[in-house]
């Protein structure tokens, strides 16, 4: 391939509109403005309940190594490798002696394998509304979460309705979600239902995305599973300790398709826990010296989540792909303005 040429887009990537087309439709202003309503209301719910917003940072050392099939990407910072944040999980934890109650929209990048690329799942850049509290336990996070995305949906329906009914979205679809109230299932359980189905879901690894399809197509609201298996997930996770080999995380579903909206969890804060963890993950726990420095120092038990901003946006106006409600949509493996 010349050296000028530009690669040939993954299979069944979707051709994305130029910049200018794509901003100036009427679909992606329509979405933009519920996306901005989305933004006001998670600020308002947080702030309205102690929580301070800080600017998370963009690159460090090492970030999240629990990001199912995405690669890191390095960066040369001034001689020392760097990453680019995937999640900034490990700097909300760190930050709780500072701030008992913080959120982030974050930005990351995440290298998925260009075959996600046609998923209508998946960005290489996106946003995620993170959360973490401090002596928290899963339960708080949960009901946080989920008080949280009803906060959000009701204030999109109220404010937004001339751009729901321009996307062809009736309010009806989110009648059971407003009245709360959403139930829990185990993993196990979930795996258990979808093999009824006659879908083989692996017991040892979280919901694969087309499980997570079917299961939220038998909904009529959100429903959270919990107790993931451990190793399906980040060091950071808590196992359970009444349920050895689960973890005390959390996953909260969409119904009508649109899959994972929230990923949670109670966190690992004692040192030996940690790296032990680190070191069950196959990595080598001087990776995270910096870390794991601030957790020598004590760190307190938390509890968090990341709500996804794109697919919370995406569920809410009931478009087909995360790319059209991205004001600068970057899929895997597809080079655009």
């Amino acid at each position: 391939m010349d050296a000028h040429e530009t690669p040939a887009p993954p299979v069944d990537a979707p051709e994305i509109p130029s910049l200018g087309e794509h901003l100036t439709s009427r679909t992606t202003r329509n979405a933009m403005l519920v996306q901005q309503e989305v933004l006001a209301a998670a600020r308002s719910y947080l702030r309205g309940r102690g929580f301070v917003e800080l600017l998370p940072p963009l690159t460090g050392p090492v970030t999240d190594p629990g990001c199912r099939g995405a690669k890191q990407i390095d960066i040369d910072f001034y001689g020392h490798d760097h990453k680019l944040m995937t999640s900034a999980i490990l700097y909300k934890q760190v930050s709780l002696n500072a701030f008992p109650r913080l959120f982030y929209v974050a930005p990351n990048v995440r290298a998925e394998h260009p075959e996600t690329a046609g998923t209508g799942r998946h960005l290489f850049e996106f946003h995620q509304i993170d959360v973490e509290i401090a002596e928290a336990g899963r339960d708080e996070a949960m009901d946080v979460a989920a008080e949280l995305l009803v906060h959000i949906v009701r204030r999109v329906v109220e404010n937004a309705s001339e751009q729901l009914e321009a996307l062809n979205r009736d309010p009806i679809f989110f009648k059971e979600l407003l009245k709360g109230g959403f139930e829990k299932r185990t993993h196990a359980d979930v795996v258990a239902e979808l093999a009824g189905m006659g879908h083989e879901q692996d017991p040892e690894s979280e919901i694969d995305w087309e499980g997570e399809t079917r299961i939220s197509h038998k909904a009529d609201k959100p429903f959270f599973v919990t107790d993931y298996p451990q190793g399906s997930r980040g060091f950071y996770d808590r196992e359970n300790p009444d349920r050895p080999g689960t973890l005390r995380n959390f996953d909260l579903l969409a119904h009508g398709g649109f899959g994972e909206l929230v990923s949670g969890s109670e966190r690992r804060f004692e040192y030996e826990e940690i790296v032990t963890g680190i070191r069950q993950n196959g990595e080598d726990p001087e990776k995270y010296r910096w870390y794991l420095d601030e957790v020598a120092r004590g760190i307190p038990a938390s509890a968090g989540f990341g709500m996804g901003l794109e697919r919370v946006t995406r569920y809410l106006t009931g478009l087909d792909s995360l790319w059209r409600v991205s004001a600068y949509p970057r899929l895997p493996g597809v080079v655009s303005a």
